[in-house]
């Protein structure tokens, strides 16, 4: 498929780059003290180390402007959509090399169903922030893929509203959306060949289970 930049004006409808953060110490303490599986992706949503530095605190006051934050990561391989998941709030990502994102929007979602022909791929430079609205749907970063090239893996810092993605809570399932819920303020739409739906979330997504490096 074909992958767009952040920087072009496809990307408006599903976020945008934050400028004047200076992310080389954040960069340097993700790649020290988090792990990069080889085959497989390992997500934490708040690390100390990282939530320690200074620019936690700036993304807290000015991106979301006093809100309580959790900064994390999501590391590893992978070249699959497998999912499509959205939040109450938007999510900053960060990573230390060139990585892929996968989008859509929550309005591409008709009666809980969404056809993957919706996706768009966008490439994100190494230590560019970007902020990912509440209403784009998205998942674990890719492999960034150049030609027939697909890179080793990829850090990525998440930034989120705090406790976003810890225990799912106890809810009467009322609607929908609530049958979605995979985790708190985490609403999630699987593909049914994802390990996610094998576990029991919802299967939201129809057509092919994207996969870039094909």
């Amino acid at each position: 498929m074909k992958i767009k930049s952040v920087f072009s004006k496809e990307f408006s409808r599903y976020g945008k780059v934050l400028t004047g953060y200076d992310t080389k110490d954040l960069i340097a303490k993700l790649n020290e003290v988090t792990p990069m599986p080889a085959d497989s992706t390992v997500y934490e949503p708040g690390d100390s180390n990282l939530e320690a530095l200074p620019i936690a605190k700036e993304f807290s006051d000015n991106a979301y402007g006093g809100m309580p934050v959790q900064v994390g990561y999501c590391n590893g391989f992978n070249t699959k959509l497998n999912c499509f998941e959205y939040h109450r709030g938007s999510e900053l990502n960060i990573p230390s090399v060139d990585m892929i994102l996968l989008l859509a929007t929550v309005s591409d979602i008709e009666n809980g169903r969404l056809n993957t022909r919706k996706t768009q791929a966008f490439r994100v430079p190494a230590g560019t922030v970007v902020e990912v609205y509440e209403t784009t749907l998205h998942y674990a970063p890719c492999c960034d893929v150049r030609g027939n090239e697909i890179a080793p893996g990829f850090r990525v810092v998440i930034v989120l509203p705090k406790d976003t993605n810890t225990a799912k809570p106890e809810i009467q399932v009322k609607n929908l959306e609530d049958k979605m819920l995979w985790a708190k303020n985490k609403w999630l739409l699987a593909h049914p060949a994802s390990s996610e739906a094998k576990n029991g979330a919802y299967i939201g997504l129809t057509g092919e289970n994207i996969d870039i490096s094909r």
